[in-house]
């Protein structure tokens, strides 16, 4: 199939994109990376009036340290995530994470911030910004700018806190210092498909006591989810391998996963049982 009919712009500044933006909230798209978009288009699965392609806006890529955080650009590619050099655990998990992100051709013309903005629940960016509790900068002709919890961002599937009117400009992340651990696992028929589970997890581990814990799972829920029973089972405990097994149980029967032609929720919950103890192995090993 094709797409129906539409209007392209191409605006070459940010507020001449949030201008088209306003003229017509309810109908129109933001085109970044296009790899998401474009094909629910051509399924018109999606039918917007009018295209706002903002491939042409200055200022809206880029990987920058700012304090504390690590500020991603909405519009930086995949590939640019995964060729980061953010250090610590932080730039490790972004470039385990993106190296799960589709094929190369998809990295490579695929945006960061579009994928968070798309709100796939197999999204491995969604699933990284809510594990680390990332907070979201959009902007409005009308209201300006405004930042969202990672908490309150993402809704239902395919559905955000961004307003028709809104571009996403950045996600800040926490820079994560070197008590941290963070780890992704995920299952997919092929390499480059979308994950049928995801795991993520990021601990921090003081005298061989584990201080804090994230854990946020994708492929169970509509948008991703945080296991506040499996963070519970880490917290406080020695680690070791019993205790992350205790944890994957703790979320496996925390969640309960839709039945697709994927898989039904019984076999959802069997890969947590077996991801989520990869994903926090690897973030104990060493230089991970």
């Amino acid at each position: 199939m094709k797409p129906r009919s539409f209007d392209y712009h191409a605006p070459a500044t940010l507020p001449e994109a949030l201008a088209l933006l306003a003229a017509d909230p309810d109908d129109s798209k933001v085109l970044a990376g296009g790899q998401s978009l474009v094909p629910m288009m051509n399924f018109r699965l999606a039918s917007p009036a009018q295209l706002v392609d903002i491939n042409r806006i200055p200022g809206l890529t880029g990987i920058q340290t700012v304090s504390d955080r690590v500020v991603i650009g909405t519009r930086t590619r995949h590939i640019q995530v995964q060729n980061n050099s953010v250090p610590g655990p932080l730039g490790s998990l972004l470039r385990k994470a993106a190296a799960y992100v589709g094929h190369l051709p998809i990295r490579t013309r695929g945006t960061f911030g579009g994928s968070i903005a798309h709100c796939d629940a197999a999204s491995e960016w969604c699933l990284v910004a809510s594990l680390l509790d990332a907070e979201m900068t959009a902007v409005s002709q009308a209201r300006g700018e405004r930042t969202i919890a990672g908490a309150d961002f993402f809704r239902s599937i395919f559905t955000t806190a961004l307003e028709p009117d809104e571009i996403l400009l950045r996600v800040s992340l926490p820079a994560l210092d070197d008590t941290w651990h963070a780890g992704i696992a995920e299952f997919a028929r092929r390499a480059g498909d979308f994950g049928i589970v995801t795991t993520t997890a990021a601990i921090s581990v003081v005298d061989g006591t584990v201080r804090e814990a994230r854990v946020s799972l994708g492929g169970v829920s509509e948008v991703p989810f945080r296991s506040a029973a499996a963070e519970q089972a880490l917290v406080g405990e020695e680690l070791s391998d019993d205790l992350l097994v205790a944890a994957a149980e703790a979320a496996a029967d925390e969640v309960d996963p839709p039945t697709d032609t994927h898989g039904d929720s019984a076999y959802r919950r069997d890969l947590v049982r077996a991801l989520l103890p990869r994903a926090l192995g690897r973030a104990t090993t060493v230089g991970a």
